[in-house]
This record gives structure tokens, C-alpha cells and sequence, in this order.
């Protein structure tokens, strides 16, 4: 059978969560208009079937977080955690936002991707063909202005899709599998993602703080779920938002404790899509001084 990782790589806001979620048909990573949101490498499973039921093929695909132009520690860790993902992937899909001008990174990301270009892993896929007015006539050339200029980009296979429309991404995923390398299946047919119980909570609890959240508040804290108990079909769950400062606890807390209380409801109700069981969450805000300056609580959930 055909047996693939495919590591997804591209900038930040991409689509390349979103893209995810549409091939896996189940909510696998944050989707969120905060540049930056994703900061693991995060697994969704795409198993094909033949006509009689029996497993094909199977593609595992990690959504990466973007990659940016930054030295702050945060963000290096997060490159890192991209550059781990490329060296373990079969195919790399590079995706493109064709609403937004090139620029420095998109260069840069070129330039990383380039001896992987070299030994035929790059797939290329431009996102967002929706959001373009009669895209179908647009010429490649004038799709994204200054992405499709230099040598980068020949011999390369190139896709036009909207993740978010689900536009292309068939056509897209058959052509990952056409060139998906012979192999055994890594994980059983019935799984869409290898996350743990507490870090799909943890990260869900976080999407719908981002969500909710204004200017740097999003990226100033994660969240730490402490504790999780299972009883007569109800999962309890005792979790932290943990920000940097004592004065943006209140900021996360809201008036009168709205503000929480509107991500708790919020985050129970997706959890209660995922999960088989109910579940019941206690959310707190908790203060972790400075801590995307702490390689101790960046390589927790980094």
C-alpha cells in the first residue's frame, strides 16, 4: 500500500491548518485568524479504502507551525520544530496564500525548501483561490505577485485549491498518494490524529481563548490541563490558562468572569463534538512570569 508523511509547511495564516482539517473531515488543529497559532507539529491521518473496504493507503500529514522572520525565542522554537518536520517527511506540501504579495519570507521559505526541491519532495499548492475574482483565468504568474519569480518554482508540481471551500484538495490528496512511497500503515484505519487526550483538550481550550483575544494576548499565553478524571461517562477536566502577567489575568478573566466563562462554554461544547463522553471543564487563569523565555515550559508543549 502507499504509505506517506507529508509535512505542510508555508507562512503563517496560510491555510495550512485549515487544509488539514479538510482532508482529515474532523476538527485536528486550531484554525484561527492569529497569525502564529499553531506551535506544534501536529499529526492528522488520512486512510484510504479500496471498494471491498480493505486499507490502500495512508498519508499522515503534520501541520507545522508557520514559518516567519523572527528571533524571538519563542518563534526560533518554533522554526525548529518546522525544520524537524521537513527532514522526517516523504513529500513537503508547500502552501501559498494567493491573496498576499511574496515578499522576504516567502523567499526564505524557498530558500530552506530548495534542497528538498532538489530531491523532488516539493509538492506546491496555491490556497485561497476563492477569495480571487474569476480565478480560473488568473495566470500563475500574476496569482501571487513576485512568488512564481526566479527558477524556485520549475519542475515543480503545482496545485490551485481553497482549503477552506474544499476546492481542489481532491485532486490535490490523489496526487500525494500517486507518489506516496510503498510501506505498512502506521496507525489503525479509525484514527484521524495521534494526539493524547489532554493536549487535544489543552489545544481546543487555547483556540477558543485566541479566538476571543486582542493584540498580543494570544500569544502570551498556553494552556496546562492539570488534571483529568473519567466518571459515569463524564470526563472532568481541571485546566489553566497561563499568561505572563498579573495584568492580564483580569483581561482573561473579563468582567464579572464573562470572558472565561464564555471560553469554558465555548470550549466544552467543541470538546463535547470530539470526545464520546460529556465533558465538564473547571478553567482557571494562572500567571507563568516570562515564560516564552523558559526553555523548561517552551519544550512542554513545544
Amino acid at each position: 500500500m502507499q504509505v506517506a508523511v507529508v509535512a505542510i509547511v508555508g507562512r503563517p495564516s496560510s491555510g495550512k491548518s485549515t487544509l488539514l482539517n479538510t482532508i482529515c473531515g474532523e476538527p485536528v488543529s486550531i484554525v484561527s485568524k492569529v497569525p502564529q497559532t499553531t506551535r506544534n507539529s501536529i499529526r492528522g491521518i488520512l486512510s484510504r479504502k479500496d471498494a471491498e473496504g480493505e486499507l490502500v493507503g495512508q498519508i499522515i500529514f503534520i501541520d507545522t507551525p508557520g514559518l516567519h522572520l523572527s528571533e524571538k525565542k519563542l518563534n526560533l522554537k518554533l522554526r525548529e520544530t518546522s525544520l524537524k518536520a521537513l527532514e522526517d517527511a516523504d513529500s513537503i506540501l508547500y502552501l501559498i496564500d494567493a491573496t498576499r504579495p511574496a515578499g522576504a519570507e516567502e523567499e526564505a521559505i524557498q530558500a530552506i525548501l530548495a534542497p528538498y526541491k532538489a530531491a523532488g519532495k516539493v509538492v506546491t499548492a496555491i490556497n485561497k483561490i476563492d477569495r480571487l475574482k474569476n480565478s480560473e483565468a488568473v495566470d500563475k504568474a500574476k496569482m501571487v505577485p513576485g512568488t512564481f519569480s526566479g527558477t524556485f518554482f520549475e519542475g515543480v508540481t503545482l496545485f490551485s485549491i481553497s482549503a477552506l471551500k474544499n476546492e481542489g484538495v481532491a485532486a490535490l490528496v490523489d496526487y500525494l498518494f500517486s507518489i506516496a512511497p510503498e510501506g505498512e500503515a502506521l496507525y489503525p484505519d479509525d484514527m484521524y490524529t495521534d494526539q493524547n487526550i489532554p493536549f487535544r483538550i489543552a489545544e481546543v481550550i487555547r483556540g477558543e481563548a485566541v479566538q476571543r483575544l486582542h493584540e498580543e494576548l494570544p500569544h502570551s499565553i498556553y494552556v496546562e490541563v492539570a488534571d483529568t478524571e473519567l466518571k459515569a461517562n463524564t470526563l472532568w477536566v481541571r485546566a489553566f490558562i497561563m499568561c505572563e502577567r498579573e495584568s492580564q489575568k483580569g483581561m482573561i478573566v473579563g468582567k464579572g468572569g464573562l470572558l472565561i466563562k464564555t471560553i469554558r462554554i465555548a470550549a466544552e461544547k467543541k470538546l463535547n463534538q470530539i470526545f464520546d463522553w460529556k465533558v465538564s471543564l473547571d478553567l482557571r487563569v494562572k500567571t507563568a512570569p516570562n515564560w516564552r523565555q523558559k526553555d523548561r515550559v517552551l519544550n512542554k508543549f513545544v
